[in-house]
């Protein structure tokens, strides 16, 4: 069936936010406009997503999953890392995948692909290869058989933006990115170049690690105000600056929230800590921002304030979060990305300062702060 899910159906301006192999094959793809997919491939349909249909269906995999070993490591809604290397009780390795792909097809009609590796980067690599419904087994030895010969921007972990820098020193080919050297790579890429090169040769020492997505607790910026203030606009524009702060760091290690909190301590010194958990999760300013606001408001006795403070709590990995963000929202990021592009493109030619987005100007201004987090990620700078 030819079938894509977007967010306005009824407008052409829609986003597709994926689609099924069937059209796919007529060129339809994630983040294109409805009537680019309706043109490409005119019998397409196009149904609203069920964000709770496919929440309870990832809790069903995973449950499943960890029938088998209770080392899985999940990495988005519909991906996990399992290592069966106990199992042996349980079968062969391709005994192992052959029953979890038929128990999820039987219990749930979903096809799922899977790789039999020695590690993470393979296994991603792997899995990919029989979509959607195959097993791979790939070893080691057969990386520059099969894998170096591939385009480097087709290795996973590549984007767009680092296999341009690649091509622009002649690494054309996965092959190209495992000879490379080590100089040349860490003078474009930093570490990350070697640790791609790294991948690119089949080596990945990461263990699978169920609590992974765990490791970041919150988020959060508070500040001391040089006034004890009770004038609510004031209060809210400070709430605003904490927020565009939290996003940044957010955006910078590429994390969600799913939970908000805010803390005002009071003239007399009495602290108070108020939050919620959220439906959907979030790492935009304005999200970030209102649900502040919605909470200090609900909260503060107007009191003179001396101290607030934003936090994002229960916060993971974007690329593991579950897409439970509005349409809406996804739209716009996937409408922006264009823009961020052209952004970098001007700063990779005239330097980092020549443009910047507005949270990011932002972060430079402002008062004096302290994280009450304890993010002991601070030095930490993620890279693509």
């Amino acid at each position: 069936m030819t079938l894509a899910i977007a967010g306005d159906v009824e407008e052409h301006r829609g986003i597709i936010i994926t689609c099924s192999y069937e059209a796919r094959k007529f060129g339809v793809k994630t983040t294109m406009p409805i009537w680019q997919g309706k043109k490409l491939c005119p019998e397409l349909i196009v149904l609203k997503p069920n964000f709770d249909r496919y929440r309870k269906t990832s809790i069903a995999i995973f449950e499943l999953m960890r029938q088998y070993t209770d080392l899985v490591e999940p990495v988005s809604i519909d991906e996990g890392y399992l290592d069966i290397t106990g199992c042996a009780e349980l079968g062969s390795p391709i005994e192992i995948a052959d029953s979890i792909q038929k128990r999820i097809f039987e219990t749930m009609d979903l096809p799922c692909s899977i790789g039999i590796v020695p590690n993470k980067f393979l296994a991603k690599t792997a899995s990919d290869m029989k979509k959607p419904m195959g097993i791979t087994i790939l070893r080691k030895r057969d990386v520059p058989l099969i894998l170096w010969p591939l385009d480097v921007g087709e290795m996973h972990g590549i984007g767009k933006k680092t296999a341009e820098k690649l091509n622009s020193i002649g690494i054309e080919t996965i092959g190209d990115l495992a000879k490379a050297h080590d100089v040349t790579l860490r003078q474009i890429l930093g570490i990350n170049g070697l640790k791609l090169k790294e991948r690119a040769t089949g080596i990945d020492g990461r263990a699978v690690d169920p609590e992974s997505i765990f490791d970041h607790k919150s988020i959060g910026n508070s500040t001391t105000l040089p006034k004890d203030i009770t004038n609510q606009k004031e209060l809210i524009d400070i709430l605003e600056q904490l927020s565009t702060k939290v996003a940044l760091r957010l955006k910078n290690k590429k994390l969600v929230g799913q939970k908000i909190g805010v803390t005002i301590r009071y003239k007399d010194r009495r602290t108070i800590t108020r939050s919620r958990i959220v439906e959907n999760h979030f790492f935009e300013k304005a999200d970030i921002h209102r649900l502040a606001v919605e909470l200090f408001k609900k909260h503060w006795n107007g009191e003179k304030v001396r101290l607030l403070g934003v936090t994002a709590f229960e916060v993971m990995d974007k690329e593991a979060a579950y897409k439970q963000l509005d349409l809406f929202s996804y739209e716009k990021d996937a409408e922006k990305e264009s823009l961020y592009y052209a952004m970098e493109k001007l700063q990779s030619k005239y330097g980092k300062e020549i443009i910047k987005r507005g949270v990011e100007a932002a972060e430079k201004k402002g008062q004096a702060e302290t994280s009450f987090s304890k993010d002991y990620l601070d030095n930490l700078r993620l890279k693509e």
